[in-house]
């Protein structure tokens, strides 16, 4: 299972920003002993990213973020996952700007093409005066991760101001579930962030109970602090279902070919007034899509806006939505989860979907 974070979060305004934010991702590449190879490639990645957001849309954010997996051998591999974040005019003609050694005169000049080439994954999701979204991961050695059968996307940042997020998420694996859990402490800064972590914590040794019997101990080790919205679902692909508690106001979604399900929380605050606590079963389809979000995402989106985006890699349909729906008043996370199949991997669907 991948290990994952909050993100360092930077706004793009101006060309000191690209060396803020290279410089940020520089020091990433220290801290997981990248290889010289390695750090100038995530250096590159990062400059041609940002550069082109300043230079063609003017203002936009780069999400950096620390992610571990188990390689093929079984050791632990490090990586940095970037996401390139704008809203500007998008790129009219994806295929070309995609073809290694074509650049946009001004920039760095390696080009879209490279960036690809470059990434150990990659994709990109673009519509006319919609803005551009790239999402990139570079591992620190050649050993590939072990290939998991849950895909992830998360965007979980502080509200801009705050450097500790009162949001926070976490995943565990019991046999071949997945339990998944969204937190959002009471208000933002430090004191939510203590509630929200207090009850993640509680994944990872409780993850073959039930929702409910996490959200209840959640309850319990909630005291004394603030409280904090709580969500909790557990896939059980083998037996094609999903078991669902929450309390207070995590929106959590379910994605059929055909259909979508909204599932129902309660209301209250776990750690301080628990009115009623209640799971429900729901089908889980091997290629349905789950969307979780705290209330820092707007819950007036709709996927289906968005040609082709659901067959994304879930760290750009995350990224899509936290950009267009982000209240930007408050902490923000939003959690895409499907099987891994469905996803090809190493390639821009959208891009091919898009311009055929």
């Amino acid at each position: 299972m991948i290990s994952y974070g909050t993100q360092l979060a930077f706004r793009l305004e101006d060309t000191s920003g690209v060396a803020v934010v290279r410089r940020a991702g520089s020091v990433l590449a220290r801290q997981l002993q990248f290889d010289e190879i390695r750090a100038g490639q995530l250096a590159l990645i990062i400059t041609e990213a940002a550069t082109n957001i300043v230079k063609h849309v003017g203002h936009g954010e780069i999400l950096l973020r620390v992610l571990h997996q188990k390689s093929v051998t079984g050791l632990e591999t490090s990586g940095v996952e970037v996401i390139a974040i704008d809203k500007g005019p998008g790129i009219t003609d994806l295929h070309l700007q995609m073809k290694d050694g074509h650049s946009t005169a001004g920039t760095y000049g390696i080009g879209l093409g490279a960036v690809r080439r470059l990434s150990h994954e990659f994709d990109i999701y673009t519509l006319p005066d919609r803005g551009t979204v790239i999402w990139m991961m570079i591992w620190a050695t050649e050993e590939q991760p072990v290939p998991a059968f849950w895909q992830i996307g998360v965007v979980c940042v502080p509200i801009e101001g705050e450097e500790i997020c009162g949001d926070n998420w976490a995943i565990a694996g019991y046999q071949r579930t997945l339990t998944l859990m969204v937190a959002d402490g009471l208000g933002h800064g430090p004191d939510a962030a203590i509630a929200a972590n207090a009850a993640v914590a509680l994944v990872a040794p409780l993850a073959d109970q039930t929702p409910a019997v996490i959200v209840q101990r959640a309850h319990g080790a909630l005291q004394g602090t603030r409280g904090a919205a709580v969500a909790v679902g557990k896939i059980d692909p083998d037996n094609a279902r999903l078991v669902f508690a929450g309390v207070g106001n995590i929106s959590v979604c379910v994605f059929y070919t055909n259909n979508s399900r909204h599932l129902l929380s309660h209301n209250g605050i776990v750690g301080s007034n628990l009115r009623k606590l209640q799971e429900f079963s729901e089908a889980w389809e091997s290629d349905a899509l789950l969307i979780a979000h705290s209330d820092g995402i707007n819950t007036r989106w709709n996927i289906d806006a968005y040609p082709e985006l659901r067959h994304c890699h879930p760290g750009l349909i995350a990224a899509v939505i936290y950009r267009d729906f982000s209240r930007e008043r408050d902490d923000a996370t939003i959690v895409v989860i499907r099987e891994s199949s469905i996803f090809s991997g190493t390639s821009s669907s959208a891009a091919e979907a898009l311009n055929g």
